[in-house]
Order: structure tokens, then C-alpha cells, then sequence
């Protein structure tokens, strides 16, 4: 398929996705947001790993597009909001991990777009930020909801609150992303970490997913009982047997994601 705004790389079981509008340093507009949602709608079993990153050397994702939302009234800011936080939810909500590369700014729907990942790495250069109330309006992509639950209400209210940017080291010692590499590794570590990955059941990561993210707004029963049905469902696939047939007879697993 092709498309307008974003470049599309399949490696074995692992595909890249690069936002490309390079001349907003790749803010996410309508059509880009739609795109992204195709494409994630589209995405099919022969991709185990995907991989987010910013086209260029500057961008992750530097914002939602302000030239489009100064146009917008109340009825439409609603309905932009609510395509952005529906196209990451689909992305929080897939059930194959998700590595953001950030290569670049990841400010206001990039930094939204970055948390709607399962984990987060970045190039030394990399500066994060939700700067919207310097705009007159809030972080509308699940800002409020994701950054507080990352970094705590503390850190987060205060980036929100001051519109302030950091740095990539900040964003580490925070908890907001899980490493820092300089830029010329950024990709080959991602690469990496997906390869690791690559080498587990397909299947119980799915499983873990979902209990990880099912089970975080649940209170404590609820969560242990969540993970206790989905352990037991790893039971029932040819993944759980050939796992434990491998390590039992010290060969290594050939998982089929069944």
C-alpha cells in the first residue's frame, strides 16, 4: 500500500515505520493520522516487531500540526482529538510489542505518540515535551492519561503544567524511556532489541501484553486473576510445548506463534 507521509521497511518479523513529512519536521496532521491508523488496521502475523521512528535526523515527531488546529472550533478540536487518541490506542493496544526509536523531538503528539509504545529508546539529541498549554490548549492525544501514569502525577504535572522541555538523559532518569544511544546506534540497538524478542514465543508475549496492560487499571485481585486466566491459557498452544520440550532436551525453540 502506498502512502503520502510514511515509509514502510519489512525486515524478518520486524517492520520499521518512519513518520515522513519532513518539512513540519513531521507533525501529525489529519491525513497522517489517518494513514497510521490504516496502516496499523493493516499490519498482519508476518510482522512480530514493529518499530517507530521519525524520518530525518531532526524529528521523531515534532507535535500535532498547529497549522491545521488553528483553524478548528470546539466540535472539531473534539473530533481531532479523538481521531489522535484512537489511532495510539490501537497502536497501545496491538498485540505485538511496540519499540519507539526517537530520533529527534518528541513534543506534544510525538511525546503522546512515543508513550503509546511499549518501550521507548532515544538518541542523545532527543528532547521530549508537552508543551500545548503554551498554545491555550491541554495535551489531546491521551497526554494527560499516559504521562502521569509513566513518571507519576508529580513529573507530570509539572511538564504539563510548564510546558517545559528536556532532555533525553532527563527523560531516563524520570522513567519516561528505557535508554539513551547516540544517534548513529539508535536503530541498530532497536534492531537489537527486537531481535531478541524475536527469539521468544510469540504468543506469550501477546498474553503478557495484555495482562501488563489490562491489568494496570485493575485493583489487585483483579490484576493477579487476569494474569492467572492468561497463564493458564499459555497452556493450551504449541508455543508452551515446544518452549519447554527445547529447554527439557537443551535445544533451542522454534516457536510458531501458536
Amino acid at each position: 500500500m502506498e502512502y503520502e507521509f510514511l515509509k514502510v521497511e519489512h525486515l524478518d518479523g520486524i517492520t520499521i515505520l518512519k513518520i515522513s513529512a519532513p518539512k513540519s519536521l513531521n507533525a501529525l496532521n489529519s491525513t497522517i493520522l489517518k494513514e497510521l491508523g490504516g496502516f496499523i488496521g493493516s499490519l498482519d502475523d508476518k510482522t512480530r516487531v514493529l518499530i517507530i521512528t521519525g524520518d530525518g535526523e531532526k524529528s521523531f515527531v515534532a507535535g500535532a500540526d498547529i497549522s491545521e488546529m488553528t483553524h478548528l472550533d470546539e466540535p472539531q478540536g473534539f473530533e481531532f482529538g479523538k481521531l489522535g487518541a484512537q489511532v495510539f490506542r490501537a497502536i497501545e493496544t496491538l498485540p505485538i510489542p511496540v519499540i519507539a526509536a526517537v530520533n529527534g523531538f518528541a513534543l506534544g503528539g510525538g511525546c503522546e505518540l512515543a508513550m503509546a509504545c511499549d518501550i521507548r529508546i532515544a538518541s542523545s539529541k532527543a528532547k521530549f515535551g508537552q508543551p500545548e498549554v503554551g498554545l491555550g490548549i491541554i495535551p489531546g492525544f491521551s497526554g494527560t492519561y499516559r504521562l502521569p501514569k509513566l513518571i507519576g502525577q508529580c513529573y507530570a504535572k509539572e511538564m504539563i503544567y510548564t510546558g517545559k522541555v528536556i532532555r533525553a538523559d532527563e527523560a531516563l532518569r524520570i522513567g519516561l524511556i528505557n535508554a539513551v544511544y547516540e544517534p548513529e546506534e539508535l536503530m541498530d540497538k532497536a534492531k537489537e532489541m527486537a531481535a531478541m524478542m524475536l527469539k521468544n514465543a510469540p504468543v506469550a508475549i501477546s498474553l503478557a501484553k495484555q495482562s501488563i496492560n489490562e491489568g494496570y487499571d485493575l485493583d489487585a485481585d483483579g490484576a493477579i486473576g487476569l494474569e492467572n486466566k492468561l497463564f493458564g491459557k499459555c497452556f493450551a498452544t504449541a508455543d508452551q510445548k515446544e518452549g519447554m520440550d527445547a529447554f527439557l532436551n537443551k535445544r533451542k525453540a522454534d516457536f510458531k506463534g501458536e
